[in-house]
Parts: C-alpha cells; structure tokens; sequence
C-alpha cells in the first residue's frame, strides 16, 4: 500500500519544520496527528528550569541531525498548565516519544548527548517496526474516533490521509461522514464531490451522503421509541431504519443514524433505488 509521505525527511527540512513551539490549542495537530506519519519527541520545559537548559538545546543538535526523522515539539509547561495536567507532568523536563499517535516511551532530567541520540534512534526504530503501514495505521486510527464519536480529531486525521492520497476512498468517506457529525454538510458535500462515480457505493460515502440528505430533513422529531422497537422486531425493515435515521439526526445523535444506514446497506444495497 503507498505509503504517507514524510516531508521533511523528503525535502531536507528546515528546523521551523522540525522543531515546533506547541500549545495545548496544537497538540492535536503538532503531535498527535504528526506523530501517525512522523516520531514525535514532546519536551516538557520550564523557563525557570536549570536542567531544561542543558537538555533542551541537545534535544534542538539531535533532532536537526536526525534530518526530519523526528521531530521535536516543545511545550511551556507554565503557558499550558491544562495540558501538563493532563498529561501527568511532575517535573521537568519530561520527554516524551509519540509514534501513531500514542506515548510509546519517555525519560526525565537532562541526559548527555549519547543518551538523548539513543532515545531519538529507539524512537525512530520503533517508528520503523510499528508503521510499516503509516496510511493503514492512520485510517484506523481515524475510525476510531469516528466511531468514538470524536468527530473533529477524525476530520483532523483524514484531513492528512486526503492530503497524501487524493484518491483515498477511505479516507473520503471517511472525511465526509466526520464532517457530517460536525454538522458542516456543506462542506461534506463538498468532499463527495470528489468521488469517482464508481466508488459512490463504498459503505463511508453512501452513508454520508444519505446522511446528508437525512440531516437536512430532520427538523422536527418525534417519540422514537416505535420506530426503535420496529427495527429491533424486524432488522431488514429499511424503511424504519430510514425514519429512525432522520429521527436521530434531529437528535443529534448522528452517529447512531450512520450506523443504522450503514446497516441497511450491507444488508440490501439495491433497497430505495
């Protein structure tokens, strides 16, 4: 499968590219997201930090060495306090190493040079043996979300796979139904828009088309528990499962109207035609 582009490692890239000043407005994006295409080593620091003076600039020599095989984000713990809270921060510095989108090792104090070039190697290592499939891990990441109901991170991530691969049906449909769940229809129209005709079936995008269709009829909403009862006593019943869609959606329970689509079509792809 092709894989997801690595940019500063393609090009060379400049430190402004590799070595980011994050806050917690960025973290998805500068190391969550990053981290599904690119190691990324999280530098936990203070200004008043003795320690975070000796680490920091070896962690700033090693990275730019590395030649955009990681990178490096660093965060003020006392401008983003939330976010330290959050990720457990007792001391500085803290380094962590994200790889897909999730802590896979970390250290604390300042360590000498060998020590640091070691981690970032390990780090990029680990990048090698666990995404050997950085397009594949970055969908199923996304649907996750998607299914989770987490609807901006999943945009967010198959915002990236479109970027790389245009023609990425998974990725578009998957696209467009998080961006139905953010309720910005336009803009998942938008995305359908790119879809050969042919992949028009593919259960994401079928789905986030009717669902588009369905949002935009749904505003007034009655007692769903008929409808409920109706596809629990009758699953093939497609035309409850399209009342109880339209029923969802004006509920806001988006997720839940997808799903029960999806459904209908795996089982009868030819209904409503």
């Amino acid at each position: 499968m092709e894989q997801m582009i690595n940019p500063a490692a393609a090009s060379g890239a400049a430190p402004a590219d590799v070595i980011k000043d994050v806050t917690m407005e960025t973290f998805q994006q500068d190391v969550l997201e990053a981290s599904m295409t690119t190691p990324v080593i999280v530098d936990f620091w203070a200004t008043w930090c003795g320690p975070c003076k000796q680490l920091t600039p070896t962690l700033e020599k090693v990275v730019l060495e590395a030649g955009g095989a990681v990178i490096l984000a660093k965060i003020d713990i006392d401008q983003n306090q939330a976010l330290a809270q959050q990720m457990r921060i007792q001391s500085v510095p803290t380094v962590y190493g994200f790889v897909g989108g999730k802590p896979v090792d970390a250290f604390q104090g300042a360590q000498p040079e060998s020590q640091v070039k070691a981690f970032v190697d390990k780090l990029a290592e680990a990048a090698g043996t666990t995404q050997s499939d950085p397009l594949a891990d970055a969908l199923g990441q996304a649907k996750e979300l998607l299914v989770a109901e987490e609807f901006e991170g999943a945009a967010g991530i198959y915002g990236q796979v479109v970027s790389h691969a245009p023609d990425n049906i998974d990725g578009l449909g998957g696209l467009a139904r998080a961006l139905v769940g953010m309720g910005e229809l336009d803009q998942a129209s938008e995305i359908l828009a790119q879809v050969p005709e042919d992949q028009a079936d593919h259960p994401d995008v079928a789905a986030a088309q009717v669902a588009i269709e369905l949002a935009r009829q749904s505003a007034a909403v009655g007692d769903l528990t008929p409808l409920e009862a109706a596809v629990a006593a009758d699953p093939k019943n497609h035309q409850a499962r399209l009342d109880l869609a339209v029923g969802l959606f004006g509920a806001d329970r988006r997720e839940e109207a997808i799903d029960h689509l999806v459904e209908s079509m795996k089982i009868d792809r030819t209904w409503n035609e």
